[in-house]
Formats: C-alpha cells, structure tokens, sequence
C-alpha cells in the first residue's frame, strides 16, 4: 500500500491511500496488467449478505440486479472474487467507467447507497403562476375577447398577464401549460372551468 499527500491551494492536504494491487492476466501471447484502483471494495458478512439475496429474490429493478452483481464481482474482501474491472464489463456488459463511479460511491457513500434514488443537488424551478396567478390566468381566458379578436390567443393572455402585473415576464408555453393543467378552452362557452 501506497501513501500520497495532495495539496490543495497550499492549505489543507489530503491524503490518499492508493492500493496497488496489480493483477496481471495471461491475455494471448502478451500479458495485460490492470493498474491500481484508487476505490477499492471490501464488503462486510452482512453487505455481502444483503446484496446476494438482492440477487437470488428476483423481485427487484434490473439495474439494482446488475449492480449487486457487480458489487459481489468486485469485492476484493475475505469472500469476496476480486474480479478486475475488464472482466466484470465483459461478464455483464458494461463499461468500465460505470464500475469505477460505482466503485467510488460503494467506498465513499457505502454500498448500499448505489441502490436508493438519487437527491437533486438543487430543487427544481419554481412555477411563474402560484395558485393565485392560475386564477387570475383562468378567469382572463374565460373573460370576452378582447375588441377586434375572436379569442384569447396564447402570446395575448402572457401579454395581458404581465400588464396586469400578475408576473413580471412569462412565455405563452408557460399559459398553455396551466391552461392544459385547467383543461381550460381559453374563453368558450363550455371552457370546462
């Protein structure tokens, strides 16, 4: 085992742990050697237990299933076969660049944690109409043409909303969307509102 000290910025070091566990595989007549992993799996009794009977049950996602192969494959504890990246991805056809992010987030996050959904680093953008703009969308749409058209168009309802002051800018996409979501006929008699 191999010890090096990274420095970032002068401050604060980091050190890594770099296993060297070089495996060389007879391939034809020349050797292929695998270079050190720098996230290396070692599973405990009760992780290699939970991952086998993810496997063996049959009552799971297939990417979980996948995974949990993987897992077992590439553990280089006690029980585990120690396989090398290459020959896990030949085995269950993935790349090698897949086990390595798997491999990574099995060390740093835990094992486990592969299988439970992914949190979004940032909530998603909220909606430019709230309950009250919606409204005030709908009766506008449900209110007479104005002078000279036939109907509300999409471009003239975001027009109207912004010189009502409802929002500050908004996208005729933006009206079809909350209009679709009303199942609104923007002014008909039968507007379903």
């Amino acid at each position: 085992m191999h010890q090096y000290e990274i420095r970032s910025s002068g401050l604060s070091r980091l050190t890594f742990r770099f296993f060297s566990c070089l495996t060389h595989l007879a391939h034809g007549n020349g050797r292929r050697m695998e270079v050190g992993k720098l996230y290396v799996v070692k599973l405990t009794v009760d992780e290699r237990e939970e991952l086998e009977k993810l496997t063996r049950c049959g009552k799971s996602y297939a990417w979980k299933i996948e995974r949990a192969h993987a897992l077992l494959k590439c553990d280089q504890g006690e029980q585990g076969p120690g396989w090398t990246d290459g020959q896990i991805s030949d085995c269950f056809g993935m790349t090698t660049r897949c086990l390595e992010n798997w491999r990574r987030q099995a060390v740093q996050e835990g094992p486990m944690s592969l299988f439970e959904p992914k949190r979004r680093a940032h909530p998603p953008t909220p909606p430019k109409l709230d309950g009250e703009g919606q409204a005030k969308l709908v009766k506008l749409a449900c209110s007479p043409a104005p002078p000279g058209r036939a109907s509300w168009s999409l471009r003239l309802l975001a027009e109207r909303l912004v010189e009502l002051q409802v929002v500050e800018s908004i996208s005729h996409e933006a009206v079809r969307r909350v209009l679709k979501k009303t199942k609104s006929s923007r002014g008909r008699r039968s507007s379903g509102v």
